[in-house]
């Protein structure tokens, strides 16, 4: 049985909590969502995490292509079909949120289907592209619209896990005391093309350790790329005490690299150490680590590494389809049956690889990539707690649609091109908004 994402919190984390009266923190907890950014752009500090914000603009400008494991776009792989979305549903929620809005606010929240906007979501706590609408800025009937929307959008137990997630992020912000800065409403939310039961359009949901980019398209739903992380992963005190989450992901990856013989679990673990010295340049950096596909990183090339599933035990393969199913949780219960389906189909070519220890306290890396999915799951060091080495409390999750398929730009030449009684022919560009 899977652990449950209620486990008992262990309060590791707590003897890595900073010093609160450095300048970081000082400078801090004085400052807004909004000053805190710009102080961080115009002072260039950290320079690191400048350096990559800098390099994340350079590759805004790239046209998408998406995530390939050679460069190249494999055709064909993904079609349109009935997914039993509440797509009506979602069409009232969003309509509701917009009757609340001033003319300016819907200018903020509104952007063109085919904007390159939707690309520049990110998970620091640094409020880098603040497009839409902040939900810690607006009135509380406003950030509740925008809720109902996810609500309506996502399963059950993927709201659940968003919200979780949330008020994670708002634990961090106390502990560290800049909850004007991270806070459980410290996101931004932002519609792409206009909400309709017939014509794709699409929202995405961003900020510190949880971004979620949907597309949706009569019954049918993308939820690619989405980032989920937290630091820590539990809540220890207050009133969301027992809190935690990610640790099934962890849990499973973990029994599938324990299970498997010793001769697979050496190939499966590429690099025996979490920032190895045979890693090559570029392959760690200090904001990702060691994960390929976060924020900005929409054409990166993965190559395959490590072992194929199709060698594992039938229980490793249940152990695999558990973590698939925990990544594909936002998902409604139908897409996500079809999703895991279209997953079984190319079983053949679906690879598993490991950094890192295999001890059960050990830090780790792992990714399971297909030419249909691609997750990761890495824990860090310290980037408001003090652990300079990686710890299992602070986790990055992720999960990218390779060859063209996240933001639903796989199925977008497939919708039919005209629309209404007279046939009018859509256009996709910034003129059809």
């Amino acid at each position: 049985m899977a652990p449950s994402q209620n486990q008992s919190p262990t309060g590791e984390y707590r003897q890595y909590l900073p010093d609160l009266n450095i300048k970081r923190f000082e400078m801090m907890r004085t400052q807004d969502a909004h000053e805190y950014a710009h102080e961080f752009k115009t002072s260039h500090n950290p320079p690191w995490l400048h350096a990559l914000y800098m390099h994340w603009l350079e590759l805004s400008q790239e046209p998408f292509k998406g995530v390939t494991s050679d460069g190249n776009v494999c055709p064909g792989l993904f079609k349109l079909q009935e997914e039993d979305v509440p797509i009506t549903g979602i069409v009232s929620a969003t309509e509701s949120l917009l009757s609340l809005l001033d003319d300016q606010q819907k200018a903020a929240l509104s952007y063109h289907m085919d904007s390159p906007e939707w690309r520049t979501w990110s998970n620091p706590e640094f409020l880098l592209s603040p497009k839409g609408l902040r939900l810690d800025e607006v009135s509380a009937s406003i950030r509740d619209a925008i809720l109902a929307v996810l609500r309506t959008t996502l399963s059950p137990e993927g709201y659940d896990k968003a919200v979780k997630a949330m008020r994670i992020n708002h634990f961090l912000g106390e502990l560290v005391e800049s909850p004007a800065v991270m806070n459980e409403f410290s996101y931004n939310f932002v519609l792409f093309g206009r909400p309709s039961t017939t014509r794709p359009w699409g929202w995405s949901f961003y900020g510190h350790h949880l971004c979620l980019n949907i597309f949706l398209y009569k019954g049918q739903i993308v939820a690619s790329p989405w980032f989920t992380g937290a630091e820590p992963n539990e809540i220890d005190s207050g009133p969301h005490a027992g809190t935690r989450i990610l640790q099934v992901e962890e849990s499973l990856g973990l029994q599938i690299m324990q299970s498997l013989d010793p001769s697979l679990q050496q190939q499966a673990q590429v690099y025996k150490q979490m920032h190895d010295p045979a890693m090559p340049p570029g392959r760690w950096n200090k904001d990702d680590q060691r994960h390929l596909c976060g924020a900005f990183r929409d054409n990166r090339v993965v190559p395959y590494e490590g072992i194929r599933v199709a060698g594992f035990t039938a229980d490793q393969k249940t152990l695999l389809y558990g973590i698939l199913e925990q990544y594909l949780l936002y998902l409604p219960a139908r897409a996500r049956e079809l999703k895991l389906e279209h997953i079984r189909e190319h079983e053949s070519e679906t690879h598993f690889c490991w950094i890192g220890g295999v001890g059960d306290e050990d830090p780790f890396y792992y990714r399971i990539q297909s030419p249909v999915v691609l997750v990761e799951f890495d824990h860090h060091s310290g980037v408001f707690l003090n652990n300079e080495e990686p710890k299992k409390f602070h986790i990055h999750t992720l999960l990218r649609t390779p060859n063209a398929g996240d933001y639903g730009y796989a199925l977008r030449p497939l919708v039919p091109a005209l629309e209404g009684l007279n046939g009018t022919e859509i256009k996709w560009g910034k003129s059809a908004l």
